[in-house]
């Protein structure tokens, strides 16, 4: 699903949700097609700045599945930054956490990722403080890693985790109220 309203091709879009949105929302940042998880939308404009200005450096968590057995050597590397060609041009990524997990109890993707019996998979949550286009991608596979699966679990201190109990499916929707979107903030 596209993280838009606006139709591009036959491609599903957050309008295909049953959700009655309200005219003015906008979707804070965005997840390409081919990654899943937390997407904020709001019409609150003082959010919307302060979750896309690039000075206010909030945190986003991901839970990246890897091709290969993830090293330290490589988290660290991502940890201190490094070199992603963004539009054509060689840019060093902010410093970032890196840390291997265990597989996280997610629903399943649709469509599955590609599975190769001899090759090994691992996951890894990387915390970034900014958002350049495909950048945990593009991370990943500089230090050797391809991304298979790439999931948003968090942003600010709204988590997916929030939804233990009832967690979301794709295409789920849930509403916070004002001063928690406020309390995200702090």
């Amino acid at each position: 699903m596209l993280s838009q309203f606006s139709r591009e091709g036959e491609q599903p879009t957050l309008a295909d949700l049953d959700f009655k949105f309200p005219k003015d929302i906008y979707p804070v940042g965005r997840l390409d097609a081919d990654s899943e998880g937390l997407l904020l939308l709001t019409n609150d404009n003082y959010l919307k700045t302060r979750l896309l200005e690039p000075k206010y450096r909030h945190e986003r968590t991901y839970y990246v599945q890897v091709e290969g057995i993830i090293t330290q050597e490589a988290c660290t590397s991502l940890a201190e930054g490094v070199f992603v060609s963004i539009n054509g041009k060689q840019y060093r990524t902010l410093p970032a956490r890196a840390v291997p997990m265990g597989e996280p109890a997610l629903p399943d993707r649709n469509p599955p990722i590609r599975f190769r019996k001899n090759i090994p998979v691992s996951w890894l949550a990387i915390t970034l403080h900014e958002g350049k286009n495909r950048q945990v991608r593009r991370m990943t596979a500089a230090v050797g890693f391809p991304t298979l699966r790439l999931v948003r679990w968090s942003i600010g201190k709204i988590s997916l985790a929030d939804k233990k109990e009832n967690f979301p499916k794709p295409g789920d929707v849930w509403e916070v109220t004002a001063k928690e979107a406020r309390d995200f903030l702090k």
